[in-house]
């Protein structure tokens, strides 16, 4: 296992609300009854046997978790862990997980960053970052979760060839992507796969989420990133 005590990610600040309005009984119950026999802790993530034994999806960030349990419904051979420190969006996965009898995903319900830290090199098939919140005031863009510090770790987590969707629909966003990416250094981490990042992935690959749904009735189009990690890694 790596040295973390100087982890860039260990000292990012995690950002946003935990909770917004009620949770409703039946969610409160399955945090209180199922979520701790799900969780995925830190001492969890540093269990190699684990990312040798399964292959492993995680998604960042599920909000509402449809496209999280959809892709466990889909692939009941894959592992996958959903970090999402939002309650509201914990509640709303844990149902989804109940009514669905789902037996392959466990959550992590803080920041996906420090999450990551803990992981060992080359534990992941796939990540997934979907509507991520776009921050759009200039001063909170170092809230952004693509930053070069975490494309950096997302490709030492993730095995070579790995892919990291993104997807988001918010115009700078989307521009801060390509300026992100386009760096040398992230250049020499990711390959960009889709030839036209506006066009649709077939939702049974790529299901949607209820922020997608939300943009496509205001008429604001998404984009959709697909990176491959290349096998040359800048990562010490």
């Amino acid at each position: 296992m790596q040295n973390l005590e100087n982890h860039p990610m260990r000292k990012r600040t995690l950002y946003g609300r935990r909770q917004a309005r009620p949770l409703k009984k039946r969610q409160q119950d399955l945090l209180e009854n199922l979520l701790e026999k799900i969780t995925f802790s830190l001492s969890k993530a540093e269990d190699c046997q684990l990312f040798q034994k399964n292959r492993v999806w995680m998604e960042i960030g599920f909000g509402g978790g449809e496209h999280l349990s959809q892709q466990a419904l889909q692939h009941p051979d894959i592992t996958f862990i959903g970090c999402e420190p939002f309650l509201n969006g914990v509640g709303s996965l844990l149902t989804q997980i109940d009514d669905d009898h789902l037996k392959n995903i466990w959550v992590h319900c803080d920041d996906a960053c420090l999450l990551l830290s803990h992981i060992p090199p080359h534990s992941l098939e796939k990540v997934f970052l979907l509507f991520p919140d776009p921050w759009p005031k200039k001063r909170h863009y170092k809230r952004r979760f693509i930053q070069q510090a975490t494309i950096k770790e997302i490709h030492r987590v993730l095995k070579p060839n790995g892919e990291w969707r993104i997807a988001t629909d918010h115009v700078d966003y989307y521009e801060w992507v390509l300026s992100q990416f386009e760096t040398p250094e992230a250049m020499a981490l990711f390959k960009q796969q889709r030839q036209d990042v506006f066009e649709r992935p077939v939702t049974e690959d790529w299901p949607e989420t209820r922020y997608e749904q939300k943009a496509k009735l205001v008429g604001r189009k998404s984009a959709f990133f697909s990176f491959l990690a290349m096998q040359k890694s800048l990562v010490t």
